[in-house]
Parts: C-alpha cells; sequence; structure tokens
C-alpha cells in the first residue's frame, strides 16, 4: 500500500491506494499532520511508501518522523515524468502541477488536456496532445478573492463562500457573493473557451478543494474528481518505480 500526501497552501489531503485502486482519503489541517500521519499508518498497517508532494510551508522533517515504519519520498523535479517540460523556468513551476500534468497523460492519452485545480489559487496546466506540458495560468482562489476585498478596503466585510442569490446583487454581501464566485466562474469558463479555440480533441479536469461548487455552476463540459491530485501522485510514483 502507498500512502499519497498532498501539502497545500491551506490543508493538507492524503490518500492511501493499493495498486491504482484508492482505499480512503483524508483531508486535515496542517497542525493536525503527525496525529493524523500516526492514525492513518496505524489502520493501514500494510503500507509500504510514503509519498508526498508539496507547494507548503511543512518541513520535510515532519515526514521524516515515519521513516522507521514506511520509506517516505519526496516527488521533485529530478523524478521521470511522463511529458516533455517546455516551461520556460522548468524548475519553478509547483510540484503539485508537474504531477496533475502527469495524471492527465496517464488517465488521457492522446488529447489535449487542460487541468484547473480550484484551491487556494486557481491553476490552469495545458499538456498537449504530444505529451508536452506548455504551462498555464495561475489566478486567486475564491478565498483569497474574499480575502482581498476585505484586506485591501477599508469597510468590505470579510464573507465565507456563499452561492450568491442572484447575479445583481442587492445588498453588499450579495454583491460580493456575485462578483466572487460568479467571476471566478465566468474566468473558468472564459480560459476553457479560449483553450478550445487553439486546438481539438480536447478534454477538461478540474480537481482542488472548490471541485464540487465550481462544477456544477460551469457552463462548459468537465471531467471532475477532487481525488485527481491524490490519484495522479500515486500514478507518478509508480511511474518513477518503473522508469528508475
Amino acid at each position: 500500500m502507498i500512502l499519497t500526501v498532498d501539502v497545500g497552501n491551506t490543508r493538507i489531503k492524503a490518500a492511501v491506494f493499493e495498486g491504482d485502486k484508492l482505499l480512503q482519503h483524508f483531508v486535515f489541517m496542517k497542525e493536525e499532520l503527525q496525529k493524523n500521519i500516526e492514525n492513518i499508518l496505524k489502520k493501514f498497517i500494510n503500507t509500504s511508501h510514503l509519498v508526498v508532494a508539496s507547494v507548503g510551508n511543512v518541513e520535510k522533517q515532519a515526514f521524516l518522523k515515519f521513516e522507521k515504519e514506511v520509506v517516505v519520498y519526496f516527488i521533485s523535479h529530478n523524478d521521470s515524468f511522463p511529458f516533455v517540460n517546455g516551461y520556460e523556468t522548468p524548475k519553478t513551476l509547483g510540484i503539485d502541477r508537474m504531477v496533475l500534468a502527469a495524471g492527465a497523460t496517464f488517465q488521457f492519452p492522446g488529447k489535449n488536456r487542460l487541468v484547473i485545480d480550484a484551491g487556494t489559487c486557481v491553476t490552469f496546466d495545458f499538456v498537449n496532445e504530444n505529451d508536452k506540458y506548455l504551462g498555464g495560468a495561475i489566478a486567486p482562489g475564491l478565498q483569497l478573492r474574499y480575502k482581498s476585498l476585505h484586506d485591501f478596503t477599508a469597510k468590505l466585510p470579510l464573507l465565507s463562500l456563499e452561492s450568491p442569490k442572484d447575479l445583481v446583487g442587492n445588498s453588499t454581501s450579495q454583491s460580493i457573493h456575485s462578483g466572487v464566485v460568479n467571476g471566478l466562474v465566468y474566468e473558468i469558463d472564459g480560459f476553457i473557451d479560449e483553450y478550445r479555440g487553439l486546438c481539438s480533441n480536447f478534454i477538461i479536469i478540474l480537481t482542488g478543494g472548490d471541485t464540487e461548487f465550481l462544477a456544477k455552476r460551469l457552463k462548459n463540459t468537465i471531467f471532475a474528481n477532487s481525488n485527481f491530485l491524490l490519484e495522479s501522485l500515486n500514478q507518478t510514483f509508480q511511474y518513477k518505480i518503473k522508469n528508475d
């Protein structure tokens, strides 16, 4: 069994795999890391590897504490990936984005793929049908948009995510919800439309913490999977083992 761990900017996601089968997934805050990893390893005693992809600020030592129980491995830019990296600054490309691009390559061979990861940030990553990663975009996610309106204005309140009641907000709160939610939905749909104009034979993959909230609001047809990064992390590690 393999325990994959995705350390994001806000939360940690983890999943236990047996081969390609996802047995159980978990979501917890960074300060709960040690307790949760301990509990997972106690429950799944046949876990052999702990595989980490990190963009957050959790120290490696927090994971290396489990070296007596499992093999700990950190996915890095030096690993083998199933695509050609055409990014102008390949070493600055986030490991999470590389893993997502790998998963798209594995799961949708022979297609042009756009992976949209909707979390703290919204990232767009494009891998063409020839398995070349070309780049994408980075934008603020829903929570960052709410927070920025509060932090950089004098009087706007800090709101939690909520579906706008109408396109036309009839109060300050409803105007913020309409601007944040509808703004990001239109932005994502706009990106998708532009990418569709560039190529055919196209698949859009939506993942990340806000997948469920956003998926039902988009006009474009997408493949939505909130666990896509964890699944991709497992596949990337299996690919590394086969190609070492």
